[in-house]
């Protein structure tokens, strides 16, 4: 009989580890980072059904890199997590840090089995709070391993270079547009070259903290998102407002007609009709959220 193949423990994980690092090198780079209202989520995103962000629950928000139906996989196990967590205890027991800890059991075992092949993706776990010292952003490596982000964190592709140029650019406290606008300059760096990034290609969230539901996570879409790239007089506050604000802050006569809207010229706010729906189906146990 041959004798098995001898491997060390040191060059197994190695091996394992570069397998890893190179394949998420591959894919584009996300950035999260606080701004004066709350977390900002961005990221380079070739598809428009296939998210690399989302959310997790009221105040918590998810982003990945790597192999999507992995950290697919991953995302939906913590949204049962958090569900399961906050209907058996209460909906303020979810918290980012109990979820960071338990995708870093979940990773750190894959990644050490042997056998099996480890899983291809990073994750950062956000958690807005009622004042920005209670924000809490987590990032979550392939191993397994956990660290807390202050200001910013970058993972995927050139999450190096990002870094670097975030190091430099990035202000504390500063607003909505201008730190999404630092977050796209720095993702359109490689380490050789600057580039820009086609404002189609960019998938964007917020987590924001004055919002009045307890649902604090919101996609920034279409006109909203380009009138913050484009530095627009008031665009914070418009990508931020609810559409039932919207609609009373408007004149009568500035409502769209049929015909206009049977065109497709009206934007469907999709952010409030999911809300509109998740209301009517939680009634009281989601107003019991509320800190």
């Amino acid at each position: 009989m041959s004798t098995p193949f001898y491997v060390s423990p040191e060059q197994l994980m190695k091996d394992r580890a570069d397998f890893v690092r190179k394949n998420i090198a591959r894919v584009g780079s996300v950035a999260v980072l606080n701004y004066d209202g709350g977390i900002l989520l961005v990221a380079e995103n070739r598809s428009r059904v296939l998210h690399k962000i989302s959310e997790l629950y009221d105040r918590l928000g998810f982003a990945a890199a790597g192999r999507y139906n992995e950290f697919e996989n991953l995302r939906q196990a913590g949204v049962r997590l958090a569900d399961t967590r906050g209907y058996l205890y209460d909906r303020r027991d979810v918290s980012a840090l109990g979820l960071a800890n338990a995708y870093a059991q979940l990773l750190g075992n894959i990644f050490s089995e042997q056998g099996g092949k480890p899983y291809e993706a990073e994750l950062v776990i956000a958690e807005v709070g009622d004042r920005a010292e209670q924000d809490q952003i987590y990032r979550v490596m392939y191993d397994g391993s956990v660290v807390d982000a202050h200001g910013y964190v970058v993972i995927g592709g050139a999450a190096e270079a990002v870094s670097s140029a975030l190091e430099e650019s990035y202000q504390e406290n500063a607003g909505l547009g201008a730190v999404l606008r630092i977050a796209v300059a720095a993702l359109g760096e490689n380490g050789t070259e600057s580039r820009e990034i086609d404002p189609g290609l960019l998938e964007v969230a917020v987590l924001d903290r004055d919002r009045k539901q307890p649902r604090k996570f919101r996609r920034i879409l279409g006109s909203h998102l380009a009138a913050l790239l484009e530095d627009e007089p008031g665009a914070d506050a418009a990508a931020l407002v609810e559409n039932g604000d919207a609609a009373e802050a408007a004149p009568a006569e500035a409502a769209p007609s049929p015909a206009a809207a049977a065109d497709g010229e009206e934007e469907l706010d999709t952010n409030s009709l999911i809300d509109e729906a998740l209301d009517e189906g939680d009634g009281d146990d989601e107003t019991s959220g509320e800190d």
